[in-house]
């Protein structure tokens, strides 16, 4: 099972990746300004939670730090940082996941959701668990950038298992498919496992018998609820097309609150002008994706939750639930009651 990258120019993701490597570069006296630099990210948006930036600007602003001399363990200090609550939907959905084998394999489903600059592909054997990295050397047009990104990315995975399983949970082994670099001590003191290079692909095992044990947040109605959005992220193109898949974005990074179309124009840096005749010439506007968006978080509540209409009527940001009650009318020909009855 495998997850497909979005296109590399889309801007779709937060800025919590390059905000933690800025500051991790502004601890070793390297300038934001300087670690910006050609990436189109401003600095002062690298913690704006409505900003938007692709992975190729991410890519760049790694670039940047091995251009500029940065220590050998940045990007493990930076993997080691990035903490799942920093990933919004795609985090907080692994988190309340019901076992740590549903994590590993969720990991993958949403992986797209997450900025990936690698794929990831999960594994599972009678006596282990591999993560893989199929095109560790194709996504990255330098041999020191595409081992930045593996350094990172390894450091993440031992992060994130960490903070779902409550606990310290270390890899049995990690492989590399490249030489020993200078710094290859670096690798076992932040992963917490033997490492080994010139290995015919790059892996990270887990014994399997970690599998069936239950993350520290575990919670079903959560899980429910979160996957069915991340689901819904994932299987609609629409999410990471075009202008109107960033409005969706924008739209979902606190689902509940609908900022006007100002707002939005604004989180993508142009008038709202533009934005509208953006949005014709892809056949949609901006009306239209606000009610796409209630009523698709509408439709999941009302099928994977006990909350009232009205309190759902209110997360939607409906002040009359009657108005709710229309809307929805219009939206799926249904009533409130119809929909919780609807299969699946």
């Amino acid at each position: 099972m495998s997850s497909r990258l979005p296109l590399q120019n889309e801007r779709i993701h937060a800025p919590y990746k390059i905000a933690a490597l800025v500051e991790v570069l502004s601890e070793q006296g390297i300038a934001p300004e300087d670690s910006l630099k050609g990436s189109g990210v401003d600095v002062e948006r690298i913690y704006d939670a409505s900003a938007l930036t692709s992975v190729r600007q991410y890519g760049i602003v790694c670039r940047n730090a091995i251009l500029l001399g940065c220590s050998p363990a940045t990007p493990f200090i930076v993997g080691s940082r990035l903490h799942l609550s920093a990933y919004g939907m795609y985090g907080y959905a692994l988190m309340s996941c019901l076992s740590l084998r549903d994590y590993f394999r969720l990991g993958v489903k949403y992986h797209p959701l997450a900025t990936p600059t690698l794929t990831i592909e999960w594994t599972e054997y009678p006596d282990k668990g591999v993560w893989t990295f199929p095109d560790a050397f194709i996504s990255a047009p330098s041999r020191e950038l595409r081992e930045f990104l593996l350094e990172q990315q390894f450091t993440q995975h031992v992060t994130h298992l960490q903070d779902v399983a409550g606990r310290t949970c270390p890899p049995v082994k990690a492989c590399f498919a490249y030489p020993a670099p200078a710094h290859a001590d670096i690798y076992a003191e932040y992963l917490g496992c033997p490492c080994y290079f010139d290995e015919p692909q790059c892996e990270l095992h887990y014994d399997s018998g970690i599998l069936e044990q239950k993350p520290q947040l575990a919670h079903r109605l959560t899980a429910t609820l979160l996957q069915e959005t991340c689901d819904r992220l994932i299987g609609q193109a629409k999410t990471s097309v075009g202008v109107s898949g960033e409005v969706y974005q924008v739209l979902m990074r606190k689902p509940g609150e609908f900022p006007g179309m100002e707002v939005v124009a604004e989180a993508l840096k142009m008038t709202s002008r533009t934005l509208r005749r953006r949005l014709e010439d892809e056949g949609t506007s901006f009306v239209a994706i606000v009610d796409d968006v209630r009523c698709s978080l509408a439709t999941e509540y009302l099928k994977t939750t006990k909350m009232s209409t009205d309190d759902i009527a209110m997360l939607l940001g409906f002040s009359d639930p009657a108005n709710f009650r229309r809307a929805l009318k219009r939206w799926t020909g249904m009533g409130p009651g119809e929909l919780r009855r609807q299969p699946g």
